[in-house]
């Protein structure tokens, strides 16, 4: 195994998830995981705490990007615009390698209920992180919350969207999310 290879993080996600959806969960170990990704235990525990973490890998990540993308829209932005703004700059930064994994792990997730519970754990985590990016540019608690949950929504009904779509295509999640953002800004403007 070569000690110092680069794209072991990715190798180590790509190898847990394909693992996870094979013979499930609680059946993988992280010894299973190290060696599919070419690497040792002690690197995966370089990168990784334990084997849940895997699937939040990148989250840190994602609720910078978010909560950058509000704080750097115009001051003059409606609350939705500057969720919009944190939409397009998170989703910008994913490529043919998360439309890759989304459905292998939405199956793993689907077989696994502490993946299930992971998973909704890392929803309102990105909420909560884009509440107080709102806050943060005077918006009230309950505002901030209903846009932030609008912004999640959208997040999540956009990639669905894109990862089911063509492989090789060379759209971008940025479109489908932006997309999906508009039309729940449209279905709740009916709701009044």
């Amino acid at each position: 195994m070569a000690r110092w290879e680069p794209g072991a993080r990715e190798r180590l996600v790509m190898a847990a998830v394909d693992l996870f959806t094979e013979q499930g969960y609680d059946a993988t170990t992280v010894a299973q995981i190290a060696e599919r990704a070419g690497v040792t235990k002690s690197t995966f525990f370089r990168h990784f705490p334990d084997k849940r973490e895997l699937l939040v890998a990148g989250q840190e990540t994602l609720s910078r990007l978010l909560t950058e993308g509000i704080a750097e829209a115009p001051d003059d932005a409606s609350p939705l615009e500057a969720v919009a703004a944190g939409l397009e700059r998170a989703s910008s930064t994913m490529g043919p390698m998360n439309r890759e994994l989304a459905p292998r792990l939405k199956a793993a997730v689907a077989a696994s209920v502490e993946l299930q519970e992971r998973d909704a754990l890392k929803t309102v985590s990105l909420a909560a992180a884009m509440a107080t990016a709102l806050v943060a540019r005077g918006l009230s608690d309950p505002a901030a919350a209903l846009a932030s949950e609008l912004g999640v929504l959208a997040f999540k009904r956009g990639f669905a969207e894109w990862s089911e779509g063509d492989r090789d295509g060379k759209d971008e999640l940025t479109g489908y999310v932006l997309a999906a953002l508009d039309e729940l800004r449209t279905v709740s403007a009916t709701l009044g």
